[in-house]
């Protein structure tokens, strides 16, 4: 297993422990189970979507919820009044529990199950006061008050 070191970057950067941790978190946890399967793909600059398998499963069956950063995506199948003798399962209906991290400012927008898949918008969204902005540069000697700039032009 290879170790990192994070000591140079907690020497000239302030506020990044949340990422090492996640970074030794990833690098200790074994694979997770490949149960449902899903593809996470990039729709545009700031768009992304994650398609999850989910067959079987009704919308009453699936529960997303944000927390901490973090999608959790929970299947618990309905209990099923009749029991049937099943001859081959090649159609997994078992519950489960999917985490993924989000970056910051990764905010879902909507979900929808259709045909067995569920899709899942997010969207980066930058609030304005952490977005670039221009600083204008003033001239001092039009900030000072009358009685400054007349000493400051005698001296």
């Amino acid at each position: 297993m290879t170790t990192y070191d994070f000591a140079p970057l907690f020497r000239s950067a302030i506020g990044f422990d949340r990422l090492a941790r996640q970074m030794n978190h990833a690098a200790q946890n074994p694979p997770s189970a490949s149960y449902p399967p899903y593809n996470i793909e990039k729709t545009g600059d700031d768009s992304y979507r994650l398609t999850m398998a989910v067959a079987g499963f009704g919308p009453e069956e699936l529960d997303l919820t944000v927390q901490d950063n973090t999608l959790v995506i929970t299947g618990r199948p309905a209990a099923d009044g009749q029991k049937h003798d099943v001859l081959y399962r090649g159609i997994a209906g078992r519950a489960f529990e999917r985490r993924f991290a989000l970056a910051d400012h990764i905010v879902v927008e909507d979900a929808d199950l259709r045909n067995g898949l569920l899709h899942v918008g997010l969207k980066r969204v930058v609030p304005e006061q952490l977005k670039p902005r221009r600083i204008a540069i003033s001239n001092a000697a039009r900030a000072l008050p009358a009685n400054d700039a007349q000493a400051a032009q005698a001296a």
